[in-house]
């Protein structure tokens, strides 16, 4: 057996009662890849390899049923089992396309939150010798805290960046109020001031096509050890939460540079 599902539900009799409930699909063998991802209803933890290219297929948009079999080549009787599945999960909703009554459109009806993966243990205990020595200075000590819980999860084999990313999104997007421009150049140099006065980094615009941005002396992973990984998804999200807070542009930030990958600066790249 290959998957199962462990989701958490409001009791339909008492509105503060949530009850956990276990469905094993098939048993998860050792080293096979986890998604967790939240719905209405709570976290459901997805393993299986098909349903997770199905649900990564529909991050993108949503697709025909033709489109999900060309994307996981495997049979259209197959795919129709695992997306029953995923529908009682409440994974994705099934409509009809509107443009032809005879083909079914899919779409995603959850958030993807962390995956499993390899524990990074070396970096967290790296930040955790940190803690004491910078116990007498406010800003140090919380910057080794922040560090810690985040770097926390890698070293127990979660992998967070996609909550973090969303956090980091919703953080930008309340924190567009404080910026008074309301033009591109104009925000981007509140930002700039702003990461500058809070000791965040040093923010350049280098590039116009696409938007580039260079931050060194970044707060989230300039005393991070080289982890062969960009480590910034929570700077992501704050880049593109402040960008559709404040002129409503709905972008797609990536980091593609960072001290986590040998770099002595953070590069975020903006994508349509």
């Amino acid at each position: 057996m290959d998957n199962f599902y462990i989701y958490l539900i409001r009791s339909p009799t008492n509105e503060h009662l949530y009850i956990l409930h276990f469905m094993f699909i098939t048993m998860a063998r050792a080293g096979d890849h986890t998604a967790l991802f939240s719905t209405d209803h709570g976290f459901i933890a997805l393993n299986g390899p098909v349903k997770l290219k199905i649900l990564d297929l529909l991050r993108t948009g949503s697709k025909s049923f033709d489109e999900i079999v060309k994307h996981t080549g495997k049979a259209k009787s197959t795919i129709s089992v695992h997306i029953t599945d995923l529908k009682l999960c409440d994974l994705l909703e099934e409509h009809i396309d509107s443009n032809d009554r005879r083909k079914k459109i899919y779409h995603l009806n959850s958030q993807y939150m962390a995956c499993s993966q390899e524990p990074i243990i070396k970096h967290y205990n790296n930040i955790l010798q940190r803690v004491a020595s910078s116990a007498d200075d406010e800003k140090a000590f919380l910057k080794s805290i922040f560090h810690a819980i985040r770097f926390g999860f890698e070293a127990h084999g979660i992998n967070h960046e996609p909550i973090m990313k969303k956090i980091g999104a919703d953080i930008g997007e309340n924190l567009s109020i404080n910026f008074k421009s309301t033009d591109l150049d104009g925000v981007l140099e509140d930002i700039a001031n702003f990461w500058k006065s809070h000791n965040m980094g040093d923010v350049s615009v280098i590039d116009r096509d696409p938007l580039t941005v260079v931050v060194y002396d970044c707060f989230d992973c300039k005393s991070m050890p080289v982890v062969g990984k960009t480590l910034c998804s929570f700077d992501e999200g704050l880049l593109e939460g402040i960008l559709f807070g404040k002129l409503g542009l709905n972008c797609t930030i990536k980091e593609i540079e960072c001290y986590g990958n040998g770099y002595d600066h953070c590069l975020f790249v903006m994508q349509d």
